[in-house]
Formats: structure tokens, C-alpha cells, sequence
């Protein structure tokens, strides 16, 4: 009986309380004007800064197709694009509907880049552990994964990329390219015929 008390009080507490609501309703849209909208929305500056601004361009990443070339998708970067911030969104893997589409990436989820920046032309790329670890065909399509991108950057920086360096915790390492060679600096041109583009 006690129980049936309690579960009435708390469907009379229920329906009394579903009639009540913070908002007021209309019966149609209402136009809220540019001022009205709060926490500057708006805005074309970021608050709290000296007029900082931020503009974002699309940059490609190369991820792994269903044939097992690599080809280019469109990321949303801020510009400049910087190479280090590039690269983490190549190693975020292909969206949803690319994963659907059978696109892959090579490059492990749990992949640090400590630094990443062009000098010279050469992007030196510093990770926490070495991409040795993976499978050689594996390890052959990120190091492509990442050179690719590299250059495509240095193309939105008009920068001329001569390849990337990959060292792991400052320590350089070298490079598996195709053809079973293995080099310090790997160049653009090594991936090239891995290339869908």
C-alpha cells in the first residue's frame, strides 16, 4: 500500500511538473537581433583577445584507398596550415564515411608527434616511437602517408619540399621506401608510384 502511495505522488508530482517550463512558447519564430545574441557569437574577432582572429583552409592528407594507394582527402586546418598540426589530423584516420568507403590509414591511432617542422625544405618530423614496429608494407604506406602530406603542405607554404626526416625521440631513423631500400631522407618522389593522385 505504501508503495502505491508513492508511486501516485510521484505521477501527480510528474504531470504537475510537464505543464511548467522555463522558456516561454510563441505561436511562431521570433527574429533575435544581432545585438541580442550573447557570449559574442557573432563576433568576427575571438573574445577576450587584441582582435585575434582564426581562418581555416582545407588541406589534404593522404589515407590508404580500398586498392591500397594513397590518395588525398580534405581536412579543415587553421592557416597557415603548420606541419605538426596537419600531420595529427593524418593520424586521426580516415572520417566515418571514408572508413565506410573502404579508406584505411597505416599510421597507428596512438601515434605522438612530439614536434613536426620544415627546415631547409625538409620537414623533420620527431615521434615518440618508431614506426618499425608495424608490418613493412604497413610501415612503407604511413611513411608515404606522411611525406606526401608533408609536400602538399609545403605547397599551400610555397615552401619546396625536398622530403622528410623522421626521428624518434631525436634519434633519426631510417626510412623503408619501395623497392626495399631504406633511407634517412625519403623524398615525395620514393611514393610516388603509391601515389592515387
Amino acid at each position: 500500500m505504501r508503495r502505491l502511495r508513492v508511486l501516485l505522488g510521484l505521477l501527480i508530482g510528474a504531470v504537475a511538473l510537464s505543464g511548467c517550463t522555463l522558456v516561454s512558447t510563441t505561436t511562431s519564430p521570433q527574429t533575435i537581433t544581432p545585438k541580442d545574441v550573447p557570449f559574442c557569437l557573432r563576433c568576427k574577432t575571438i573574445p577576450g583577445t587584441n582582435n585575434g582572429s582564426v581562418h581555416f583552409i582545407s588541406q589534404p592528407v593522404y589515407i590508404v584507398d580500398v586498392t591500397g594507394h594513397l590518395a588525398p582527402s580534405s581536412r579543415i586546418v587553421p592557416s597557415p596550415p603548420v606541419l605538426e598540426s596537419v600531420l595529427r589530423q593524418l593520424i586521426i584516420g580516415p572520417t566515418k564515411i571514408e572508413t565506410g568507403g573502404g579508406y584505411t590509414s597505416a599510421l597507428p591511432k596512438n601515434l605522438i608527434i612530439l614536434s613536426a617542422s620544415f627546415r631547409g625544405g625538409v620537414g623533420y618530423v620527431d615521434l615518440a616511437t618508431p614506426l618499425s614496429k608495424l608490418p613493412r608494407s604497413q610501415e612503407i604506406l604511413a611513411v608515404g602517408q606522411m611525406v606526401l602530406t608533408a609536400r602538399d603542405v609545403g605547397l599551400t607554404l610555397d615552401i619546396g619540399v625536398k622530403g622528410i626526416e623522421i626521428t624518434v625521440g631525436g634519434v633519426p631513423q631510417n626510412l623503408p621506401i619501395p623497392g626495399g631500400h631504406e633511407e634517412r631522407l625519403v623524398t615525395p618522389a620514393d611514393f610516388q608510384n603509391l601515389s592515387n593522385s
